[in-house]
Formats: C-alpha cells, sequence, structure tokens
C-alpha cells in the first residue's frame, strides 16, 4: 500500500483541539460587539480600507463591516444576519448567545461529556424554551408597539429622536399594512428612506406618499394633481437611433427632413396613445424628447424622466400600475390609480410626492453630517422592521434581561426532571441565557453578579417574570409597568438562530486548512518583470 498521505496540502486539526480553537474564535467575535449592548452600550469606530469611518453600535453593522477570516467566526455572523433579516433587532444578542452557550459547552467537555450528549440537551433546552415563551409574552396595543420599538433603539441616538424615529416607524407601518387571507402583512420595502445632509438631527420626518428626488420634465406641466391615473414605462419617449453601424445616402434635403417628420409623427402618436388610455401622469426610466415636453403639457400630462427601476417598481406596488416595456405595448390594464401629486422643492432639491390608495410612507432621514444621516437611516430600518413585524405579530414580552432569566429559571426546574447527561448541558443552556442580563449590567457600569443575583430572587419571592434590570435608574423594576418591552419574536428568532449555530459548532470534530502558497499581486510582478505599463 502506498505511504503517500492523502492530505500532505493540509493543516489538520482534531478533536477536542478543534473544538476549543473554534470556540476561542466564537469568543473572540462575541468580545468584538459586547459593548454595544443596551441602552448603555458603547459605540465603535468603523474604519475601512480607503479611510472612510462610520460611527454605530449595531451590532451586525459592526460585524459584517470586519474582515474576519475564521469560518466559525462566519457561522455566527450568518446567525446574527439571519436574526437581522426577519426581526431587525436581537443581532448582538444572537452572536453573545451563542458564543455563551459554546463556552459553556467546553466546561462539559473538559468534565468528560461528550459533544453529541451536550447538543442534545441544547436541543431539548430549546424546544423547552420556544414552548414556554408564549405564557411570558402578551398582546400588544399601539402604545406598547411604540415602547417596544423604542426599546430596539436603545443605546442608538438620544432619547428625543428615538421618540421621533419610533412613531415615524409606526406610521409608516400602519400606512403599508394590508390584509392577506385574513392576515395582517407589512412589507418594509414598501417605504423609501431619502436622505438629507444639512438640517438638523430633529428634522427627519415621515412623508405619507412616495417621495422622489425628481424634478417634472418641463415646467409649463402641472405642478400639482388630483386623483388621475399614472402610466409607467421601462423605456422612454425620446427619437430612436440606429441599431447597428450603417450608411444612409441621402440625395436630397426633403429626403431627411421626411425621416425627421415621421419621427416625430411616431412621438406624436404616442402621446395620442397615453390620451386614448386616459392617463394624467407619466414616469419612464430612459428620456423624454424635448421636442415631446410642450405637448405632453399641452395634454395636460404630467411626465418624468430618468426614474430608477427600483423607483418603479416601487410606484407599480404602490399604485396598481404594469411596468411596460414602451407605450406602444400599454393597455388598459397596465394602467395604475392614484390619489394626488404634488411637486416640492425642500432645500436646494426638488422632490416629487405621490400619494397611492395602495399605501406607501417615505422617511425624510436628516442630519448634520453624512455619518449621523446613515445613523439615522440604520436606526430607522431597525425600528421600522420591528414595527412591521409587531403589526403581523403583536406578541410582547418583557425587556431588560426579565424574559432570560425567568426561562432560565424554568429551565434549571426542567433540567432537574431530565436524567443523563443532558440535564448538565440544559443547566449550561440556562446559564447562557443569563448572558444577556449580565452584559447589560457590566455596560450599565454594575456588578453583572450581584445584579444578576437580586433579579432572581426578587422573580422568585414575588413570583413575578416582568422583573428585570432598568439601567437608567440601576434598580431592577417591573419592566411591563416601566414600558420596557420588547417582541417576543426577537427572543424566539434569537434562540434558534444561536441555538443553531451552537450545535453545528459541537458537531465539527475535525477542522482541515488547505495550504495556500505565497502569491504576488499581478501589478507588483508585473513591476519585477519590467512589463507594467508606463503610466507617466
Amino acid at each position: 500500500m502506498s505511504d503517500v498521505p492523502i492530505l500532505e496540502e493540509t493543516d489538520r486539526t482534531t478533536g477536542r483541539d478543534a473544538l476549543r480553537k473554534n470556540i476561542q474564535a466564537a469568543m473572540a467575535l462575541a468580545g468584538a460587539v459586547r459593548s454595544t449592548l443596551g441602552p448603555k452600550g458603547l459605540d465603535k469606530l468603523l474604519v475601512d480600507d480607503e479611510g472612510r469611518s462610520m460611527v454605530t453600535n449595531d451590532g451586525i453593522t459592526v460585524l459584517e463591516s470586519a474582515k474576519v477570516e475564521h469560518p466559525i467566526a462566519h457561522m455566527l455572523i450568518a446567525a446574527s444576519a439571519a436574526q437581522d433579516q426577519t426581526v431587525r433587532d436581537g443581532t448582538t444578542s444572537t452572536v453573545l448567545l451563542a458564543a455563551e452557550w459554546l463556552q459553556n459547552a467546553w466546561h462539559l467537555v473538559v468534565q468528560g461529556v461528550h459533544p453529541a450528549t451536550i447538543a442534545r440537551g441544547y436541543r431539548m433546552a430549546e424546544a423547552y424554551c420556544k414552548e414556554h415563551l408564549d405564557s411570558l409574552a402578551f398582546e400588544a396595543n399601539r402604545d406598547d408597539i411604540l415602547s417596544a420599538t423604542m426599546t430596539s433603539l436603545a443605546g442608538k441616538l438620544h432619547q428625543k429622536m428615538q421618540s421621533t424615529v419610533s412613531a415615524c416607524a409606526i406610521e409608516a407601518a400602519e400606512a403599508i399594512a394590508m390584509e392577506s387571507d385574513g392576515n395582517v402583512v407589512a412589507d418594509p420595502t414598501r417605504v423609501k428612506v431619502i436622505t438629507r445632509s444639512g438640517p438638523a438631527l430633529e428634522e427627519s420626518k415621515l412623508i405619507t406618499g412616495l417621495a422622489l428626488s425628481k424634478k417634472r420634465a418641463h415646467v409649463e406641466m402641472p405642478s400639482s394633481l388630483g386623483a388621475g391615473s399614472i402610466l409607467l414605462v421601462d423605456g422612454g419617449l425620446e427619437l430612436r437611433s440606429l441599431s447597428t453601424d450603417v450608411k444612409l445616402n441621402v440625395t436630397s434635403t426633403s429626403m431627411l427632413q421626411s425621416f425627421r417628420d415621421a419621427e416625430q409623427q411616431r412621438l406624436l402618436d404616442q402621446v395620442k396613445m397615453l390620451v386614448d388610455l386616459d392617463v394624467t401622469l407619466l414616469a419612464c426610466r430612459e428620456g423624454i424628447d424635448d421636442s415631446m415636453h410642450a405637448h405632453l403639457a399641452e395634454a395636460g400630462i404630467k411626465a418624468f424622466r430618468r426614474v430608477a427601476k427600483s423607483d418603479l417598481e416601487l410606484l407599480a406596488r404602490g399604485c396598481g400600475a404594469r411596468l411596460v416595456p414602451s407605450i406602444y405595448q400599454a393597455k388598459e390594464k397596465d394602467v395604475g390609480v392614484f390619489i394626488s401629486s404634488k411637486c416640492e422643492r425642500w432645500g436646494d432639491v426638488d422632490h416629487w410626492v405621490l400619494e397611492t390608495d395602495e399605501g406607501g410612507a417615505t422617511f425624510v432621514a436628516t442630519g448634520s453630517t453624512d455619518t449621523v444621516v446613515g445613523e439615522v437611516e440604520r436606526c430607522f430600518a431597525d425600528a421600522l422592521g420591528v414595527a412591521c413585524r409587531l403589526k403581523e405579530n403583536p406578541l410582547l414580552i418583557p425587556g431588560g434581561g426579565a424574559t432570560y432569566i425567568a426561562l432560565a429559571r424554568r429551565l434549571r426546574r426542567y433540567a432537574e426532571t431530565v436524567p443523563g447527561r443532558e440535564q448538565l448541558a440544559i443547566e449550561a443552556y440556562a446559564d447562557g441565557l443569563e448572558t444577556i442580563p449580565r452584559v447589560l449590567a457590566e455596560n450599565a457600569g454594575l456588578d453583572s453578579i450581584d445584579t444578576l443575583l437580586q433579579i432572581v430572587s426578587i422573580q422568585t419571592k414575588e413570583d413575578d417574570d416582568c422583573i428585570g434590570l432598568n439601567v437608567v435608574t440601576r434598580q431592577p423594576e417591573n419592566m411591563r409597568t416601566s414600558n420596557i418591552v420588547e417582541p417576543a419574536r426577537v427572543l424566539e428568532q434569537a434562540i434558534s438562530g444561536a441555538s443553531e449555530a451552537t450545535i453545528a459548532v459541537l458537531r465539527i470534530d475535525d477542522v482541515l486548512w488547505a495550504k495556500q502558497e505565497i502569491s504576488v499581486p499581478d501589478d507588483v510582478q508585473a513591476s519585477l518583470d519590467g512589463t507594467a505599463p508606463d503610466r507617466r
């Protein structure tokens, strides 16, 4: 038999050593965002390769901006990204939970518990938490939804802006909420965001309707319109150009003029088609010929050109219209309707505001600098995601770590009924849940252990699962009374995502790293070889 090793160009780590290194990578990643959790969390300054900077304490923004090479870190970032896409909150909590559960699992492995046994215990604990989470949740009214949305922005912006952004997010969610098959659906992608640098932070506002940074094609076109019909064209109203390189021999000026007249007539025919379809508003992805502006204005049609396709699709959803390739292909069923259309000037920029039957809203994010505007935009996106999910599923749980502690207390009682070593894993899972209130206390400048024990004691004595940490007063309080609440869906998704990532890491006992040869960038090699082009 050949003695040639089959993994000659591969570095290999197996057994406990592989698990230990994987857990170390997870702990290092969690350490990068640990200090951002909660209302008293600190910000991170992110600087990219080109020197551009960003200040934020949004967990997923920090993680996705960092250059991470370890595959386990990528797994946790993927779990956090899924949390962000699904519920728009709890991204930092997902990473912290997974890292803590892995660290607790390592302590059990050192004691002789097999990773497969720990994984089974973690699965049992996850199922128990999901089953009993509903017993800790309560139905939310509009005020509760506002409180939950503000809680999701804790530690971001200042308190007045948290109120403003939260109120705008709830108003936007209500504007886009629709019923489908008996269920409420609120799609946050139907809300457009416009950014403006210069105005004060407090001037951020929500506009009912869709607003685009667009100017009407001609000043003679009506500035405002009442209810009417709209056509969206994935093309333009322009003179055609030859599609191939050809040569035309023009023997007389009348022949050239006939070409021009025929082309103008083609454009006029399209204007007539718009009139026949009773269109009063036209939006094109491409240009509109200057010679057509007067004809459109004379027909009472207000037109906008160079509208981005993403905006056209947003308009189509709001107006109930269909995007057509050209005016020639437009049918009556492709025409949508709108309530009103008006042009406004904000600062030095013209905007087109369209109010539609199907709802829609535009958030105008303002700030003194681009950095501030970017943070306002990210905060609104998070708040809007939370508000939309609460419109669809209005279940809330107490915040301030109260629900994490309540679940941990119940898990420990449940663990006593489980024979075998899975009992140890369930207890380790319960310990991991308590990392969230501990980190909240740390970031507020409190002793994490004393604070945790105090809350557990009060919850047990008063049999009240709503007792959590109010980091503003620095005291344990009833979170429902203090209006510190969060969506139940956030915790449910965080438990699912973190558990999946944790168990996936525990099942790995062999890591193979392909050796990479040292390479020189092509431009550097060309300079060394003397074959680089002369750029002087």
